[in-house]
């Protein structure tokens, strides 16, 4: 007897169509199955052969052969479970045939329940694309699963239910498709509460208003921790379509919240220092999204980050400037994607009083010298934004009256947003920070007079072309703050003084 079951595979991002097929003869009992699969998915045998068992059945005393198809394609994890046990079950006569318009995916249990898998967002949406009508999934994952429409999902709970339901007995009701409830902004860590640092709140404005990187530098106490995580209170929303894009990757990772399975606000990550380059890039044998990834569509802060193994940072350059990271093995390429904002904080020297202007440092020169150099120039040209934090006194600290508070900030930046989303309407780019070469004069038009200021600036601070790229890509965020098109001199100075600071701290090299 011949049954083919639909069902899928991950790699990576990106899912797979899965055919499991089974032929069942007369022979010695055995139960094979091919077709590339990893450890995981051989042991599924025993898992069936339990589950079959925990529901007072028997399993088949004949030759069953299981092929994955296509056989050329590696089949990893435990998420083909449920798919083969609905072809045992076919080649039982337990059940009837099961059309091809549905799937099936899913991992069992000894005892017959059905357990949450990770992934399963990307499987569904291959799943609607290829015209599928109908896909079971454990009912852990219902939730994720539906928020996909066009397609019936059927959440199961167990090997009998699923039973029921195939013999049309007691059938299973579809699922209603989730709505992402609206996000609200009441967040407990708010701009109010930063006393000071006027200027240093102004420029991640800036960044948050053109989805810039940027770098915080100054002694300790000064603020910067606190100013970076107040940040994702001042971002402006996601999108639907960078919700779900957002989700798949954390879907994939298995870091979804089960009651709430969609991402609605913009990721905040902030790995410690001692993290690994594949714990920040991504990878392992069958690569996993790294920090970078699980950061896509939001923020990546980077804490003392002169701290961090430079080698680590220097990997960071590619992924940041072409907002995806690909990663190769014997197996395949995998891209993930991770178009996000990068901010970074890092005290100027070891004691971190380097520059103070009351506390003396007690680092030698060349002590100095070892630590900021962690942070290689070409990694800081890549980000747009130097802020200096300076050290807060007491009169600053000791008002009693509340600063500007982030919904106030969050107003202007995605004001400042939205004038991008008119302006770049039918293209990828999506806000400033990411203007190509081909359209930067096109989109940073500017007057006479700042047309000059930055010539002066190139020539006497000796920038590089990325430098001048991203000056003119800052002052347009700045303009759009400011709501005017033509970027004038102002926004030229505004932006050129966040580009020296490494001429007091890295002294020009």
């Amino acid at each position: 007897m011949f049954t083919k079951i639909s069902s899928f595979g991950l790699f990576g991002l990106n899912a797979f169509p899965v055919d499991v097929e089974i032929e069942t003869s007369r022979g010695i009992p055995q139960f094979d199955i091919v077709g590339l699969p990893d450890t995981v998915v051989r042991e599924s045998r025993e898992r069936i052969r339990a589950a079959l068992r925990s529901c007072d059945m028997t399993f088949p005393t004949s030759s069953v052969m299981i092929n994955l198809a296509p056989a050329s394609t590696k089949k990893s994890g435990s998420v083909h479970d449920m798919a083969i046990l609905t072809a045992v079950l076919c080649s039982m006569n337990i059940i009837n045939e099961v059309s091809y318009d549905c799937a099936f995916i899913g991992e069992v249990s000894l005892g017959g329940d059905f357990r949450y898998i990770n992934g399963v967002l990307s499987m569904v949406i291959l799943a609607r694309e290829m015209g599928k009508k109908s896909i079971f999934v454990p009912y852990d994952n219902a939730l994720e699963a539906s928020a996909i429409q066009g397609i019936d999902i059927y959440a199961v709970k167990n090997t009998n239910e699923l039973i029921s339901h195939l013999r049309n007995e007691k059938l299973i009701t579809p699922c209603k498709h989730y709505i992402p409830p609206e996000t609200e902004y009441n967040e407990v860590l708010d701009f109010a509460d930063v006393k000071g640092q006027q200027s240093a709140k102004k420029a991640l404005e800036i960044a948050a208003a053109g989805g810039h990187n940027a770098i915080l530098i100054g002694p300790p106490g000064s603020g910067k921790s606190m100013l970076a995580k107040r940040m994702p209170s001042i971002l402006p929303p996601l999108t639907f379509e960078e919700a779900i894009e957002t989700t798949k990757i954390h879907s994939v990772a298995g870091s979804l919240n089960e009651k709430n399975p969609i991402i609605t606000k913009r990721p905040f990550r902030s790995p410690h220092h001692t993290i690994s380059s594949s714990g920040l890039i991504g990878g392992g044998t069958i690569p996993r999204p790294g920090e970078i990834s699980l950061a896509h569509n939001g923020l990546l802060f980077l804490d003392e980050l002169a701290e961090f193994n430079r080698g680590t940072l220097d990997m960071l350059r590619q992924p940041v400037e072409e907002r995806y990271v690909s990663i190769s093995r014997i197996a395949g390429t995998i891209i993930y994607p991770c178009s996000l904002m990068l901010i970074t904080a890092t005290n100027p020297c070891p004691c971190g009083y380097f520059g103070h202007p009351t506390r003396k440092c007690i680092c030698s020169p060349k002590r100095v010298k070892n630590y900021i150099s962690k942070i290689s120039g070409p990694f800081l040209d890549r980000l747009d934004l130097h802020i200096e934090a300076a050290p807060v006194n007491f009169q600053e600290i000791s008002l009693k009256t509340k600063e500007e508070s982030s919904a106030e900030i969050r107003k202007r930046v995605i004001a400042a947003r939205k004038i991008q989303e008119e302006r770049f309407k039918g293209t990828s780019i999506t806000c400033n920070a990411l203007i190509t070469d081909n359209k930067l004069h096109e989109i940073c038009v500017t007057d006479d007079a700042a047309e000059k200021i930055l010539k002066n600036i190139m020539e006497n601070l000796n920038l590089s072309g990325r430098a001048y790229s991203k000056i003119l890509k800052v002052s347009r965020t700045i303009a759009d703050i400011d709501g005017s098109e033509i970027i004038h001199r102002q926004h030229i100075a505004a932006a050129a003084q966040y580009r020296s600071l490494d001429r007091k701290y890295w002294n020009g090299e």
